[in-house]
């Protein structure tokens, strides 16, 4: 049994969702100097679920690298990422972080009025000598059709920038939000249900 994990991500609604779940969980975030960013970029025509995958995976080998490298002591490596896909969209499928405030404007008018996905993989280093144990959630999110005043103020917030999609479903975000359908947590980043189901069979303890 495991009585705590490495977590290989900084943002902070990932911690908080383990936290829910009483996960206890010790930082181990990528290093001054890492290209963490380019792990992010997408290959032209990449499927948002293959991407996914590819990048949580990747997150996972730099994390573990990384442990290797710190000589602490060995528990489980969580790594997750999460991308927002509208399929048969014109500028590709995968919806990443806005640039800039006029990308995020172009990502808004692109999910406008429309129902897109977000998909968040997640896994589990379960010791240095195995491959992670990699699972995809996917939940589908309708959009309000947005005005242009909606859109400028939501922007001039902050919020939609260093998130996929250009939104946080759990801040001002979430009043363009009708009805979703998969998991609340999964689109916040971290869902909680298969992420439970990971760490048991990591056997690591829940308060």
């Amino acid at each position: 049994m495991h009585s705590f994990i490495y977590l290989a991500s900084q943002s902070p609604r990932r911690q908080e969702l383990l936290k829910q779940i009483g996960v206890r969980f010790v930082m181990l975030a990528p290093l001054p100097g890492e290209d963490s960013e380019s792990i992010e970029t997408s290959f032209p025509l990449e499927k948002a679920r293959a991407y996914v995958e590819r990048v949580t995976l990747a997150k996972s080998a730099a994390a573990l690298a990384r442990w290797q490298k710190s000589g602490l002591a060995w528990a489980p490596i969580l790594c997750a990422d999460t991308t927002v896909s509208l399929p048969n969209s014109p500028d590709g499928e995968i919806l990443g972080k806005p640039t800039d405030a006029a990308d995020a404007a172009r990502i808004l008018k692109m999910l406008s009025g429309k129902v897109h996905e977000v998909l968040t993989a997640v896994a589990i280093t379960l010791n240095p000598s195995e491959k992670p144990l990699c699972l995809v959630q996917v939940s589908k999110v309708q959009f309000i059709l947005l005005s242009q005043v909606q859109i400028d103020n939501y922007i001039a917030s902050g919020e939609p920038f260093g998130k996929a999609g250009a939104y946080g479903i759990q801040g001002l975000g979430g009043a363009f939000i009708p009805m979703i359908e998969g998991s609340y947590s999964g689109i916040m980043g971290l869902p909680i249900f298969e992420t439970a189901q990971l760490l048991d069979r990591a056997q690591v303890t829940r308060i």
